[in-house]
């Protein structure tokens, strides 16, 4: 990355959002537990963390250590073994998946290190799948979300193309399109550089500061100290437990 993009990031101000103080995501206590008939892994241990309104909260510590499971239980992609996950207040733990299903899809985008792009649909319509799970949204406003998204990660000129014949840092763009498409409240991004080399990288985290300062919430699991200091705070995990 260069280092210019880093200095000059590293002097915006937080994001001046009204509600700054509104919780999104509370942890309580929470605990996962992968068991097999041979082993207990423990791979979060009582983690206690709220989530507020227009953070921009980056995630660090070694492999392993629970980052990626973390995301997953914020994100209610996985079920804690013990504890609570409170969205705006009210734990989640009694939803059934129908109800968790559609809370994800309203409230939460997700970027993935790996794109996890589907390789037979074109850009557009690959960014407009989280869409057609959406009550209510019609055809016609399914394509202008999507061309809209594309338009603000500057991928107007490849909507027609495949994912194999975009860049990685192409790619990973259209992960971000799709992942705004449905106007989330927070975005949980998983190592989103990780596949990129520091140019490309650089770009994917000036786009995620800019929907910051639009007043997007986000959580972003990275390696990289610098990209950490340019958000408002870290959490370190280690072992699956907070050490920060």
């Amino acid at each position: 990355m260069e280092d210019k993009m880093i200095t000059t990031q590293a002097k915006l101000q937080k994001n001046p959002v009204d509600d700054i103080n509104q919780e999104i995501i509370t942890l309580q206590q929470v605990q996962k537990i992968y068991a097999t008939r041979e082993i207990e892994t423990i791979a979060l241990n009582n983690i206690n963390l709220t989530i507020k309104s227009g953070e921009f909260v980056s995630v660090m510590g070694p492999s392993g250590c629970g980052k990626s499971t973390l995301l997953n239980v914020m994100g209610l992609l996985d079920l804690p073994t013990g504890g609570k996950v409170l969205i705006h207040g009210e734990a989640t733990g009694g939803y059934n998946d129908k109800k968790l299903s559609r809370l994800r899809n309203e409230k939460i985008g997700f970027i993935f290190q790996s794109f996890h792009l589907i390789p037979d649909l074109n850009v557009l319509d690959n960014v407009e799948v989280p869409l057609l799970y959406r009550p209510g949204v019609s055809g016609k406003e399914r394509r202008r979300r999507a061309k809209d998204a594309l338009a603000k990660v500057e991928l107007t000129s490849r909507l027609k193309h495949y994912p194999s014949q975009l860049s990685g840092g192409q790619r990973q763009r259209v992960a971000i399109a799709r992942a705004i498409s449905g106007h989330p409240e927070i975005i949980l991004a998983d190592e989103p550089t990780g596949n990129l080399d520091s140019k490309m990288g650089g770009e994917i985290m000036a786009i995620l500061q800019e929907l910051n300062r639009e007043g997007t919430t986000i959580v972003m699991v990275t390696h990289d100290e610098r990209l950490a200091k340019l958000t408002n705070r870290t959490i370190r995990l280690f072992d699956g437990e907070r050490v920060d």
